[in-house]
C-alpha cells in the first residue's frame, strides 16, 4: 500500500521545477513592476468595458423587465432569436442591407489606404509626401455630424455646389442624399474620404521598414517603379495587408453607425437601415433591451466565426495570421 501510495505521489523534481517557475516569474514581475504599472489602467479599462459588460449578455436569453432586474427576468432560452428571423419581417431586409454594405467597404474602402501608401512611398519629394500625409488625415478628426451636414450642403438639389455645376452643364438636379439607388455609393466613396488618410499610416509604416537595398537590386536588374511596387513593396507588407483583413471581415456585421445615422434619410432608410440603426430603436426607443441584445450576441458570434475562418484560409495560404 505504502508503495503505491509513493508512486502516486508527483516527482520532486516536478514539484521543484514548478517552484523554481513561479520563483522565476515572481522575480520578473517584480524587476519589471514599473512597466506593468504602465499596463494598469489598460487592464482596468478592459475589466470595465469590455469584461463587466459580459454580465449582461444573459438579458438575451430572458424576457427582461426592467423593474425586475436581470437575474429577476423569467428566462425564455432561445424565443429571442427564434423571433428575430420568423416574427420579425425587418430583420433579413436589415441583414442583407448590413452585409452588402460592408461587403462593399471591404471590396472598394479596404484596398483604398494601400494604394494610397504605395503611392506614396512612390513620391520623390519627401517634402511633398509630408504635406499630402497631413492633409489626407484631416478630415478623419471631424465627426460624422459635421461631415454629413457637409455632403448635405454639397449635395443640396438648390444650393449645392455639385447640382449647381450640374444645371450649368444643362442636366437636371439631383436629389442625391434622398436617392435610395445612390445611396451606398455615397456612402462608401465618402467614408474612402474620410479615413483613406489615416489608414494608411500603419501601410506606410510597413513600408518603411523595407530593406532599401532590395529596392537598389531591383533597379540594379533593370526593374522599374511599378515592378518594384509589384514584387517588392507589396509582398514586404502583405502580412500587415492579411491581418488587417482579418480584422476588417470581423467587423464585417459593423457597417458604421455614426456615418449611417447621420447620413440616412426618410427616402434611403430602406437601401441605409443596418443592424446597429435597428439596435438603437429597438434597445433605445422602444426599450426592448432582451431582443436588441439577442441581436448583438448574434453579431458578436457570427464576427468571431469569420474571424476564425479567415485566419485559418490565410495561414493555410501561407501568410501571417491573428493566432
Amino acid at each position: 500500500m505504502e508503495s503505491e501510495l509513493r508512486l502516486a505521489r508527483p516527482d520532486d523534481t516536478t514539484i521543484s521545477k514548478i517552484f523554481r517557475y513561479l520563483k522565476q516569474t515572481c522575480r520578473a514581475y517584480i524587476k519589471h513592476r514599473y512597466i506593468l504599472l504602465l499596463l494598469l489602467p489598460t487592464i482596468i479599462w478592459f475589466l470595465i468595458f469590455r469584461w463587466g459588460p459580459m454580465y449582461g449578455v444573459q438579458i438575451a436569453f430572458r424576457n427582461f423587465r426592467l423593474i425586475d432586474g436581470i437575474t429577476g427576468s423569467p428566462w425564455v432560452g432561445l424565443q429571442h432569436f427564434y423571433t428575430l428571423f420568423t416574427a420579425s419581417p425587418d430583420f433579413i431586409r436589415i441583414l442583407i442591407n448590413t452585409i452588402w454594405i460592408s461587403f462593399l467597404r471591404i471590396v472598394l474602402e479596404f484596398p483604398a489606404p494601400i494604394i494610397f501608401a504605395l503611392l506614396l512611398n512612390e513620391l520623390w519629394s519627401r517634402k511633398f509626401m509630408k504635406i499630402t500625409q497631413n492633409f489626407s488625415y484631416l478630415p478623419f478628426f471631424f465627426t460624422w455630424v459635421v461631415l454629413a451636414a457637409f455632403w448635405f450642403e454639397m449635395l443640396s438639389p438648390s444650393t449645392g455646389i455639385v447640382n449647381q455645376i450640374l444645371i450649368w452643364l444643362g442636366f437636371q438636379p439631383i436629389h442625391f442624399m434622398a436617392e435610395p439607388s445612390l445611396f451606398r455609393s455615397l456612402l462608401v466613396s465618402t467614408s474612402i474620404l474620410r479615413n483613406v488618410g489615416w489608414d494608411s499610416i500603419i501601410y506606410m509604416a510597413a513600408l518603411s521598414s523595407i530593406d532599401p537595398e532590395l529596392y537598389e537590386a531591383a533597379r540594379i536588374d533593370g526593374a522599374g517603379r511599378l515592378k518594384q511596387a509589384l514584387h517588392i513593396s507589396i509582398p514586404c507588407i502583405f502580412p500587415m495587408i492579411s491581418i488587417m483583413l482579418i480584422i476588417r471581415t470581423g467587423g464585417i456585421l459593423d457597417a458604421g453607425f455614426d456615418q449611417i445615422f447621420n447620413m440616412m434619410t426618410v427616402p434611403t432608410m430602406r437601401v441605409a437601415d443596418v443592424i446597429d440603426t435597428y439596435v438603437y430603436r429597438l434597445g433605445l426607443q422602444k426599450m426592448q433591451y432582451d431582443l436588441s441584445t439577442a441581436i448583438g450576441l448574434f453579431r458578436t458570434v457570427i464576427s468571431f466565426g469569420l474571424v476564425l475562418i479567415v485566419n485559418k484560409v490565410l495561414k493555410s495560404m501561407g501568410q501571417e495570421g491573428l493566432f
